[in-house]
């Protein structure tokens, strides 16, 4: 299947849609520079499909040049600045799935849970978050019927822009939903606030603006697998919706577990499956006949050159004596490996749980050694015949943020949050991936064995930081993992880390913000 090109989209500034990001931002009254005017750009329908991938790319690269130059994030480099990438950092890094040994500025801070207001990733991926929204702003800005007419975009050309217009809903809602679950009370801007000093919106409210922003991309958006391929469509909304309501008590108090399963039904109903091969989801070639993931970030190691994404989960996860090549690489780069919390959470056969342990220890004493921890195998720059990528430098293994097997187990666990469904479909759903995984089937589940196993299934997928929240495992002492809280064994932390701080810059700019608690 043809994968969605952003290649050459990257330099948007030629289609202005730069941000003026100096000082990392001002305020969030920044919007797209326009020098090229909306009104010349949008009567062209032949810049739409570009414009829209450049909403994507904001996903994918760093910046507007290949390598990560041109960022467009101010005072930190593109490949740490990436979408993905800080995503990761945020989610994963931060609980027992993942250690990172660098100290590049104050990276260490998210393992040992010690971050601040100051920390420059925390900052990064806060107004990485903005970045994407202010791209689609401008895009659904100019993309309103009325829009459409006055720049003479008509017949199906009009149809098509409407379309293109659902997918800027749904990826402006995707990132307010990142920044719900990050960052709690935030400023908010969306297409008709341009010229005004955002406002602070309180969480609760923030989810019902996600809700309905995703049932209106989900009426707009192309049927199931009908879309190209790395292109949205009304699968992946309902996938976000699962996601959303799945999460809900923690973002607004209340219930939603059966609005998640009527959602996973949808998903499911349209025809998915999984994989035969767990392995081959996470392979170079995982574009091609992939019938288990909804929606993807592509990666493409001669269009998409970037340090973050797939190319830094490959890298950075070599090390110590492990061979670049047999991961399709020129090089590891000594960075990411795992706790043996993690590691035990495995039977011996699951061919979920592999490790390289060749001069690697189980415990870790030092997190800047890269040989304390085990190494986690999982992304890699091969097809699944064996034959490597494109590039050894720069990954093409797509990174999924929606597939089947999420579905599945979001399913069973608002069966057992008391949503309805049917227990023994949900025994059945958990069984179809653990007989993939070549693990054990089990006839009895309950809420800490579906942990366990979305942390099997969905490792280093950047889910497990708000799995732990959910559970409330995540700064309490009901589950430690090395490291947490800066303590060999693990400690508690405070509560209030389940929210990230909003940077002091803003915080300096805008006076309508406040902090979260604790910071």
């Amino acid at each position: 299947m043809k994968k969605f090109k952003i290649k050459g989209i990257i330099a948007a500034s030629v289609l202005s849609l730069t941000l003026a990001l100096s000082s990392c931002i001002d305020d969030l009254k920044q919007e797209p520079i326009t020098d090229v005017t909306a009104a010349s750009l949008y009567k062209d329908f032949s810049n739409y499909k570009s414009i829209l991938a450049k909403l994507y790319g904001g996903l994918a690269v760093g910046g507007q040049e290949g390598g990560d130059g041109g960022g467009d994030i101010a005072d930190i480099d593109g490949g740490f600045s990436i979408y993905t990438r800080l995503l990761y950092t945020m989610q994963v890094i931060t609980t027992d799935e993942a250690v990172i040994g660098w100290n590049d500025g104050t990276l260490h801070e998210f393992h040992k849970m010690i971050w601040t207001p100051a920390n420059e990733f925390n900052n990064a991926m806060y107004y990485r978050l903005y970045t994407e929204i202010a791209y689609c702003n401008e895009f659904i800005r100019n993309t309103t019927d009325e829009k459409l007419s006055l720049n003479g975009i008509t017949g199906a050309n009009a149809d098509e822009a409407r379309i293109m217009r659902a997918e800027a809903k749904f990826l402006r809602a995707q990132s307010y939903y990142h920044l719900l679950d990050m960052y709690g009370n935030v400023p908010f801007v969306d297409e008709t606030t341009l010229g005004t000093v955002p406002q602070q919106i309180k969480r609760a409210d923030l989810f019902t603006y996600v809700e309905a922003q995703l049932k209106e991309a989900e009426a707009g958006l192309k049927a199931p697998k009908t879309n190209e391929y790395g292109r949205l469509d009304k699968a992946a909304a309902w996938s976000l919706l699962a996601r959303l309501y799945l999460n809900a008590k923690v973002y607004n108090g209340t219930e939603r577990y059966s609005d998640v399963i009527a959602n996973c039904d949808k998903v499911i109903a349209a025809g998915y499956g999984l994989n035969p091969k767990y392995e081959n989801l996470f392979l170079a070639d995982n574009n091609v006949n992939n019938l288990e993931n909804i929606f993807s970030v592509v990666y493409d190691g001669v269009r998409t050159q970037t340090n973050g994404g797939t190319t830094y989960l490959v890298h950075a996860a070599i090390g110590g004596s492990m061979d670049p090549a047999q991961f399709g690489v020129n090089g590891g780069w000594g960075g990411l490996r795992t706790t043996k919390a993690f590691v035990n959470k495995f039977e011996p056969n699951d061919l979920r749980g592999r490790f390289y342990k060749d001069g690697q220890t189980l415990e870790i004493n030092d997190l800047g050694n890269f040989n304390d921890g085990y190494a986690f195998i999982k992304y890699k720059n091969l097809k699944s015949d064996g034959s490597p990528g494109q590039d050894v430098q720069w990954v093409d293994t797509d990174l999924p943020m929606y597939r089947l097997a999420d579905i599945y187990l979001m399913y069973a666990e608002a069966v057992l949050r008391g949503g309805g469904g049917s227990m023994s479909t949900a025994v059945s759903y958990v069984n179809a991936l653990r007989t993939r995984a070549n693990a054990s089937t089990i006839s009895v589940i309950n809420l800490d064995f579906i942990l366990d196993e979305r942390s099997r299934e969905l490792s280093w997928e950047m889910t497990r930081r708000t799995d732990l929240i959910r559970y409330g495992k995540f700064t309490s002492s009901a589950y430690l993992w090395p490291w947490k809280g800066n303590v060999k064994e693990g400690v508690a932390v405070g509560e209030y880390r389940n929210l990230f701080p909003i940077p002091n810059n803003d915080l300096a700019v805008n006076p309508n913000l406040k902090q979260n608690p604790g910071y």
